[in-house]
């Protein structure tokens, strides 16, 4: 079985604020994209940035077998939502935007609006495998780190908004990551050590970042640390990321104005990370990925053929 998680980019209909201008950039990113699940050949995947459900579906009719597809109804102001592609029989379990109890409202920008939700909605399923027992799976897109500003700005009057509007991004983040735990206790159910759960996407933020270390759980035990391998009580509620199984030269699944960054992220709990037999980014059969370096403007790449972001994956044993 290979778990996956992949950020789209975009994926609109021609037309579209935000989608490609005529048939023939959709058709090429459409035929980008295909190409890729193709050949990664997922299991289930997660996706983030599908625009409009009629053109993942376009997508999937690009692709080989009997695909079945979920997506979240919590779409954000761009109308773009996570999902998943799935090749067994999947059921939803959650569809939330809801921050956790007694998490209040976060400043989301200068003037002192708040955000009670996350901008884009947890997806959670259950999947069904004849072969094994049930999976169940969270797909999500947390707060991104390239800021926005007031009048549909990309770059700041100043250093000080700069400085306020990475601070009301971070807010957020932190927020929909505690929103995110919360939903991963719930699929858990104090149980890791026998419930399968995997918790995947795009998490805009590099494995040692705060709001990615908040949905491990209880600390310690992390791989390629001695305590991996010593049980423990945190075992029945932590989630392990899979990142340390990339191998180096393949660690990061986006390039920011140059550097190499790994935001998109696999996580597993107890029982199914020593499954893991492999993990990586792109393709398992290429080296490193081939990834355009972005830059503070999204709308750069609009209508841009296939994606800005590698797939994340890890084969399970």
């Amino acid at each position: 079985m290979l778990l996956g998680t992949w950020n789209l980019e975009n994926l609109y209909r021609p037309g579209a604020p935000f989608g490609p201008d005529d048939d023939r950039a959709y058709d090429a990113k459409l035929a980008a994209l295909a190409a890729v699940v193709t050949e990664l050949d997922p299991t289930v995947l997660g996706v983030q940035e599908v625009g409009e459900p009629e053109a993942l579906h376009d997508l999937v009719g690009m692709l080989d077998d009997d695909w079945r597809v979920a997506l979240s109804g919590h779409a954000d102001s761009r109308g773009i939502r996570v999902g998943f592609l799935s090749r067994l029989p999947l059921t939803v379990v959650a569809d939330t935007a809801a921050f956790p109890e007694k998490l209040r409202p976060v400043q989301a920008d200068d003037s002192g609006a708040t955000v009670a939700e996350a901008g884009r909605g947890f997806l959670a399923v259950e999947v069904r495998s004849p072969e094994g027992p049930p999976l169940r799976v969270a797909v999500c897109h947390l707060k991104s780190k390239l800021l926005s500003y007031p009048d549909g700005r990309f770059q700041p009057r100043d250093e000080g908004e700069r400085a306020r509007y990475g601070a009301y991004a971070l807010f957020r983040r932190a927020a929909e990551a505690a929103a995110l735990r919360a939903l991963a206790d719930e699929l858990l159910e104090g149980d890791g050590r026998a419930r399968d759960v995997a918790v995947l996407g795009d998490l805009n933020d590099e494995a040692q970042a705060a709001t990615t270390q908040i949905l491990l759980g209880p600390p310690g035990s992390e791989l390629g640390t001695p305590g991996y391998d010593r049980p423990d009580k945190g075992d029945a509620t932590r989630l392990w990321n899979v990142a340390p199984l990339i191998p180096p030269a393949q660690r990061y699944s986006r390039v920011n104005s140059g550097r190499h960054e790994l935001i998109d992220h696999v996580l597993l709990s107890h029982r199914l990370v020593h499954r893991a037999a492999a993990a990586g980014t792109g393709l398992p059969a290429e080296g490193p990925p081939r990834l355009p370096s972005i830059g503070p403007d999204p709308q750069e790449r609009r209508g841009v053929a296939g994606s800005d972001h590698a797939p994340v994956w890890v084969r399970l044993g």
